[in-house]
């Protein structure tokens, strides 16, 4: 292998010496003598290191367009030879490449529609340009490009320009951009700007080293020649995109980086693994027991042995062979490794090698530990205003003639009459009994007919019912003629406020509930001369608050909760089977983030109900101005609104040590 690091230093670092320094290495590979770069050195030596004179039959064979895992696209452009030189360029929202030496067949002169790919590009347009070929990548959205040429293909990523994207709820959506954003290298090097055309791989290498401050070891398999055009990108971007051009891949360690072809890191890796688990497999295992103080050992235990690759699955003897797959040492135990859990002690027992059993026990002490509690106090409040209003009129008449008592009013619209033989029969009864006692005393009298007034002012009721009703009454030859003029206006506000509190351990649920159940009767059976059946069910009316916190790192409250009020309306009566009651029901489902100490309103509903009702005299309540004493008139306003509150507070657990 080859030892290369940074050998020149400036103070200065420009795309001009960057191909300076490609021309220098690049004379000094090609003729095996150590020379350095002179500065007689043009702008263009990069190029000529490696002049290639293309063919004069040279031409574009293939078009393809493939889809990368991050969403960018990929145009890949294949020549029937080698030496062909591309230019790319960005112009607006479009990608263009130039290939000047290179003519483009009759049967790939036409656009291509890459919508379905769902990338930044949308059409490729090709066409030949001045003797040569041009592509045109018409793009849709910001992206960032790059190019690289290996052999007779040339491949030009277009890639999506990355945002914040904004957190919601979690769904496979969310969960596969999650994992697809932790897949992706966070690249951070310094930019650097590379044009090279057919420069020997480890040139490239050697000035990525210089601009990164690293020593590259490069394996004696690394050779071949690339061509790439990167504009202000990092430069530990540039390095993944060298390596798979020529299918290279990389381990570092510290400031050294060894590059090799991929199934020679995948070989060596292999049997490095391979002699550490034959060396694993020689070694005694030892048995440890850990007391599990906060926790529950059992679900510790379940946790543990339903990870992937945890070790011990089908054996419990010793497996001697080198050749045991790394999938079994994948988890916390060995192959050989077993756990069990004591549920009467609450104490796990641990057996493997050394090694194993630190990192479980490390693993364990993370586990167990005291949680911190969460205080949840709500306050529901629900305010009421009612208003209501009434303006009529009512008149009403009572009189009897020849023993006969009648009367009636305006505002049910109907008579009553009535006989005046009971006050008869009285008066007769008391006449005989009289006669039977000899006719002493005083003979018995007829008693009076007596007229009662119907709507008189009544100062009880009105203060209760009617504040604003005034009555007059007229009397005369047994008749008694009534008026009545009503007016009354009525405001109510309220407010009916639950505080439910509870405490619970972080992201454990908790639920607190107050109210009653309420019985009623329901029937089945009764059909095809079946009896019927009457059976008692319950129904829950309550308050409840189920909630489950969640504590943040930056110390704040992620609440997961349920909040429900109900209320008995009224009962609903069905003849023979008693009553059903009828529930108003208030509820809130929701999760909300909330700092430690702060009141969140998480919920609430308004109801605002208007009704104006008239009650009158048929056709005498529909007379202009006169019709208005034959009528009633009434509104009523309804405002009812909810509002939930929600304080959590952190309770934190020291750890005692």
């Amino acid at each position: 292998m080859t030892f290369s690091n940074a050998m020149l230093q400036r103070p200065t670092r420009r795309p001009k010496l960057i191909h300076m320094c490609a021309l220098g290495v690049a004379l000094m590979l090609a003729n095996g003598t150590l020379m350095a770069a002179t500065p007689a050195a043009t702008t263009h030596a990069a190029a000529d290191a490696a002049p290639v004179t293309a063919p004069a039959s040279l031409a574009v064979s293939k078009i393809d367009f493939k889809r990368g895992e991050d969403g960018s696209g990929r145009l890949i452009l294949q020549f029937d030879g080698t030496g062909a030189n591309p230019d790319l360029r960005n112009q607006g929202n479009a990608v263009v490449i130039d290939v000047g030496n290179a003519t483009l067949p009759a049967n790939l002169q036409k656009s291509i529609n890459v919508t379905d790919f769902a990338t930044p590009v949308q059409r490729i347009d090709p066409k030949p340009y001045g003797g040569g070929t041009q592509l045109v990548l018409n793009t849709n959205s910001a992206f960032e490009s790059l190019a690289y040429q290996t052999g007779n293909e040339y491949v030009v990523e277009i890639s999506p320009r990355k945002a914040v994207a904004a957190t919601g709820a979690i769904n496979a959506t969310t969960v596969t951009q999650a994992a697809t954003a932790l897949g992706a290298r966070g690249y951070t090097g310094k930019p650097v700007t590379f044009n090279f055309q057919d420069v020997p791989v480890r040139t490239v290498l050697q000035l990525i080293a210089e601009e990164s401050n690293l020593n590259i070891v490069a394996a004696d398999t690394v050779e071949g020649n690339v061509t790439l055009r990167l504009v202000n990108v990092p430069w530990d971007q540039a390095l993944d995109i060298v390596l798979r051009a020529k299918g290279l891949d990389k381990r570092q360690d510290n400031k050294v980086i060894w590059v090799a072809p991929q199934p020679e890191l995948a070989k060596f890796e292999q049997d490095k693994e391979d002699a550490r688990i034959a060396i694993e497999n020689r070694q005694d295992l030892v048995t440890e027991y850990i007391q599990i103080n906060y926790h529950n050992a059992a679900q510790i235990f379940k946790a543990l042995t339903e990870a992937k690759g945890i070790g011990g699955g089908s054996s419990g003897g010793s497996n001697g062979g080198s050749g045991s797959s790394s999938e079994q040492d994948s988890g916390f135990l060995s192959s050989r490794g077993r756990l069990v859990a004591d549920e009467r002690t609450n104490t796990l027992m641990i057996s493997d090698i050394p090694k194993k059993i630190a990192r479980m026990r490390e693993l364990i002490n993370v586990i167990d530990r005291p949680v911190d509690q969460v205080l949840i106090e709500s306050r529901i409040v629900i305010a009421t205003d009612t208003f209501a209003r009434e303006l009529g009129a009512k008149f009403g008449i009572t009189g009897s003639r020849d023993n006969v008592y009648f009367s009636g009013n305006t505002t049910n619209n109907h008579s009553n009459i009535s006989s005046d033989a009971d006050r008869v029969n009285d008066y007769n009864n008391a006449v005989r009994d009289w006669l039977n006692e000899g006719g002493e005393g005083e003979a018995p009298v007829l008693p009076p007919r007596t007229i009662s007034p119907g709507l008189n002012w009544n100062s009880a009721v009105a203060q209760t019912l009617n504040p604003g009703s005034l009555a007059l009454s007229i009397l005369n030859a047994g008749y008694l003629l009534d008026v009545e003029l009503s007016a009354m206006q009525q405001e109510s506000r309220g407010e009916v406020i639950s505080n439910p509190r509870v405490v619970t351990t972080n992201q454990r649920e908790a639920v607190i509930k107050q109210g009653k159940e309420i019985g009623y009767v329901t029937i089945t059976g009764g059909g095809a001369g079946q009896a019927a059946t009457a059976n008692v069910q319950f129904k829950e009316v309550v308050l409840e608050l189920k909630v489950t916190p969640t504590i943040t790192n930056d110390n704040r409250v992620f609440l997961n909760m349920s909040v429900k009020k109900d209320e008995v309306e009224s009962y609903i009566v069905l003849e023979g089977y008693g009553q059903v009651p009828t529930i108003n029901r208030r509820e809130v489902n929701t999760a909300v983030l909330v700092d430690d100490g702060q009141t969140v309103v998480i919920g609430g509903v308004y109801e605002f109900t208007d009704r104006n009702s008239v009650n009158k005299v048929p056709f005498l309540g529909d007379v202009p101005f006169l019709g208005n004493l034959f009528k009633k008139r009434s509104r009523n306003k309804d405002k009812a609104e909810l509002l939930v509150f929600v304080t959590p507070k952190v309770l934190r657990v020291a750890k005692t040590n």
